[in-house]
């Protein structure tokens, strides 16, 4: 199911999004009234866009003009709009989206070619672990996906160890969809009820939220520690809200498929200039063929790396690599820049801990402080001595290190409002 554009020439790719990205600029341009006010206020002719490059000659939209616009951006009168999806809100306010039904045609469409890199047939059984409700969009479109592709789902939802093996066992679903984390938390309930996770005849999962790979392209720590207990695929896939669509592994695990007809990509340094491929920077994404709610040079606040050189799958459109992570969420810490997810990599070196929470505030001198608090199953001097070294062996710096339990942070981390684990916490002025 390979759309034909993907195995595509480079120019073919370039003739397609040059196409596609002129009637997306002339669509905002007469529907959406941010963008007359933008084009407007900056003399910005459209018509003289004629590349991904000539994109540069529009500002970037950030996501606090999305909070304070909302409306402005929707393009459609209300009694288009099929669904209302609103982000995640994990850097401020949530933005509500409205979706007409060709979105939702189009959503189905991104997650089928996606879920198609993963290696999900028709023929397969999908088991949703993830919630489809709350305004998310992320689980109706994996539904919409795997509905497009007449692929069996049980939507079972987040958690619930044991009614996802009841699932499991009754239904024999081949792929999860999944936070990689939860995994673990299966197989350590499948080991406690004497659950034959091994031969359950589920192949694969497709993993959200959590990094599955390093940099380079290496297994992550989490994709090792799964691996090393349940022999099965794991792919990783990549989106937004904000995107509506998705960017994950094929079985070469070399970094997320970009879609060419769906959506064009930039990546840009802190002045907003183009940095190089294989160089990370924020990536910024403008929609193609977004009915309700288009956006043009989108900052995601993700920091990427994007990779061009051929894939052995056959795809010849450029690859977006591992989330280093949130640009509002860099650290400068003695000298060194962190981001939240480098530190869950050293912490999930450790199976001693059960759960943590990273918070950030600023000292007295002004500078960032870091505490890290773990619920372990078995505290001791030594073992804080053995983190800490692990922390200035990976990441040069050791931040403070508490010892609370999990009863403390289990209401924190899972919070029943949250559509995700919550494990970092920004207090910063």
């Amino acid at each position: 199911m390979i759309p034909k554009i993907e195995t595509a020439s480079a120019n073919e790719i370039q003739a397609l999004q040059e196409s596609e990205l002129a009637k997306t600029l002339q669509y905002v341009s007469q529907n959406s009234a941010y963008y007359k006010r933008l084009f407007a206020d900056k003399d910005i002719d459209i018509s003289s866009i004629k590349s991904v490059e000539d994109l540069r000659q529009i500002p970037v939209t950030t996501k606090a003009e999305l909070q304070a616009f909302n409306d402005d951006f929707l393009c459609v009168p209300t009694t288009e709009i099929i669904d209302y999806a609103t982000t995640s809100g994990t850097l401020g306010d949530p933005v509500t989206f409205g979706l007409t039904d060709k979105d939702l045609d189009r959503l189905a469409y991104n997650e089928a070619i996606s879920f198609d890199c993963a290696g999900i047939k028709h023929g397969d059984i999908v088991q949703l672990m993830t919630t489809i409700d709350r305004r998310f969009m992320a689980g109706l479109a994996y539904f919409l996906g795997l509905r497009k592709m007449k692929v069996g789902v049980i939507r079972v939802g987040a958690g619930i160890p044991e009614l996802q093996w009841d699932s499991i066992r009754k239904y024999k679903p081949t792929y999860l969809i999944t936070v990689p984390s939860f995994l673990l938390k299966l197989i350590e309930y499948a080991e406690a009820h004497d659950i034959d996770y091994k031969n359950s005849g589920v192949r694969g999962a497709v993993c959200i939220g959590e990094a599955l790979r390093e940099q380079d392209f290496s297994d992550s720590t989490l994709s090792r520690k799964i691996a090393e207990k349940w022999e099965i695929n794991l792919y990783s896939t990549y989106a937004s809200t904000e995107m509506a669509t998705a960017f994950t592994e094929c079985e070469f695990h070399v970094g997320g498929h970009h879609h060419p007809e769906l959506i064009v990509v930039e990546t840009v340094d802190d002045e907003n200039n183009a940095v190089a491929d294989g160089e990370p920077g924020e990536l910024v994404i403008t929609n193609l063929g977004v009915e309700g709610m288009p956006l043009i040079r989108f900052k995601t606040g993700d920091i990427v790396q994007l990779h061009r050189e051929p894939c052995q799958c056959g795809r010849n459109t450029l690859r977006v690599g591992p989330v280093l992570g949130r640009k509002q969420q860099m650290i400068k810490y003695k000298g060194t820049t962190l981001y939240p997810p480098a530190m869950t990599n050293v912490l999930n070196d450790f199976e001693n801990i059960d759960m943590h929470v990273i918070e950030i505030s600023t000292n007295d001198l002004g500078t960032d402080e870091i505490v890290i608090k773990l619920a372990v199953k078995e505290q001791s001097e030594h073992f804080l001595r053995e983190i800490k070294d692990h922390f200035r062996a990976k990441l040069r710096v050791t931040p403070r290190l508490e010892f609370t339990t999990k009863e403390a942070l289990s209401p924190v981390v899972f919070n029943p409002m949250s559509r995700k684990p919550i494990t970092f916490f920004d207090f910063r002025k």
